[in-house]
């Protein structure tokens, strides 16, 4: 039986004509037909106080629940001052909290993002890369794609333009194979002692 594998997709910008969301978007287009993306909601989380943990608003509980119900996660995040946007760290605090009820945790998850800047997200992934750690997240290592937002990385229907097309074709194959591996895991045969 085919299984079908179902990735909460997380923006980390709120800008109406984001690239981040551009590349989100195409990217899904990219994806096998037993891939399923949704995006999250984080722009109406309230900002993170340890004094809320026992009675979380409702846009965090839905975080939550939606985070609980997918199979991996797919990080599209821009750069602001050579880090994170504070929307998605404030997500991922959320998402964390309480101690101990970590919806995050587990989960297989490519990291990816754009800028205008040549450098495209380095320092952006690198730090999200350090809390997807602590958060007991699996991030996909290679390959790593730091995507320089420039003329000709879409096409008029939002499509990767035909230059970046194929990176883009095996950035994908990677990740859905990073997500199966995590379904499929393989079980190293023991060791036989020497005769």
């Amino acid at each position: 039986m085919k299984h079908n594998y179902h990735i909460a997709v997380v923006v980390g910008s709120l800008r109406q004509d984001s690239f981040n969301k551009k590349l989100a978007h195409a990217l899904i287009q990219l994806a096998p037909d037993d891939f399923t993306f949704s995006f999250i909601n984080i722009g109406d989380l309230p900002l993170y106080n340890q004094d809320d943990d026992d009675h979380q608003a409702e846009s965090v509980k839905q975080l939550k629940a939606d985070l609980l119900d997918a199979q991996g996660l797919l990080f599209v995040t821009p750069e602001y001052n050579r880090s994170i946007p504070g929307v998605l760290k404030n997500a991922l605090d959320h998402g964390s909290r309480p101690y101990g009820h970590n919806a995050w945790a587990k989960k297989p998850a490519g990291v990816i993002g754009a800028s205008v800047g040549a450098h495209g997200t380095s320092m952006a992934q690198q730090h999200l890369r350090n809390v997807l750690s602590y958060l007991d997240v699996y991030a996909m290592a290679q390959p790593e794609a730091y995507v320089h937002a420039k003329e000709g990385l879409f096409d008029a229907d939002g499509n990767f333009g035909a230059a970046n097309k194929d990176f883009f074709e095996r950035w994908m194959k990677a990740f859905t194979g990073w997500v199966r591996d995590f379904d499929n895991p393989l079980i190293p045969e023991k060791v036989q002692p020497a005769d």
